[in-house]
């Protein structure tokens, strides 16, 4: 992280919803437009890629701002406590049910930064948070499904690959993302 940038992070709300959806779109369309076609971006974005409404509405998603000056959503991410690995409202494979702390691991879920503040760290300070979250709420495992463009900094921050899925897209693209694990 740049030394003259300080983050602060809190809880997402309802109201943001919007402004989250927005973050994500742009982020998706720049940041991972090397890793991935132009086809897939359009055909994930709002379905294997996009937010969850419901980690919203758990308390369990987060924004970033920077520390001074206006008041300016610049990334985003949470953790769930819900089966759910990865997907907007309408991604494939949504499973509310609960997970049990003591045999199941939590999901890491949606990490976005703008990318006018990429690569000052946003990413990992915005992941720390979230394994810190779920740590708290019990949970010694985490899991994610990461697109190819996050996949060297869940790395480095000590997430190992497990498997890999090919998500089929509603315009008949196929995405690649990552399952990835970390024991606390």
């Amino acid at each position: 992280m740049r030394p003259d940038v300080a983050f602060k992070i809190r809880v997402a709300v309802e109201s943001e919803i919007p402004a989250l959806r927005e973050l994500i779109e742009l982020s998706v369309r720049t940041l991972q437009k090397d890793d991935y076609t132009q086809q897939q971006i359009e055909g994930a974005l709002g379905h294997a890629l996009g937010l969850d409404t419901q980690l919203v509405l758990d308390g369990t998603y987060f924004v970033a701002e920077p520390v001074g000056g206006e008041p300016m959503i610049v990334g985003c991410g949470g953790w769930s406590y819900r089966k759910t690995l990865f997907g907007s409202d309408h991604g494939p494979h949504r499973e509310s049910a609960l997970l049990d702390p003591a045999v199941d691991a939590a999901k890491i879920r949606a990490i976005f930064v703008h990318p006018e503040w990429a690569r000052r760290g946003l990413g990992s300070f915005i992941l720390q948070h979230c394994e810190s979250a779920a740590q708290l709420a019990g949970f010694r495992r985490l899991e994610m499904g990461s697109t190819l463009t996050g996949v060297p900094l869940y790395t480095l921050r000590g997430y190992r690959e497990c498997g890999r899925v090919d998500v089929p897209l509603p315009n008949g693209a196929v995405l690649p993302v990552v399952r990835m694990a970390k024991t606390l």
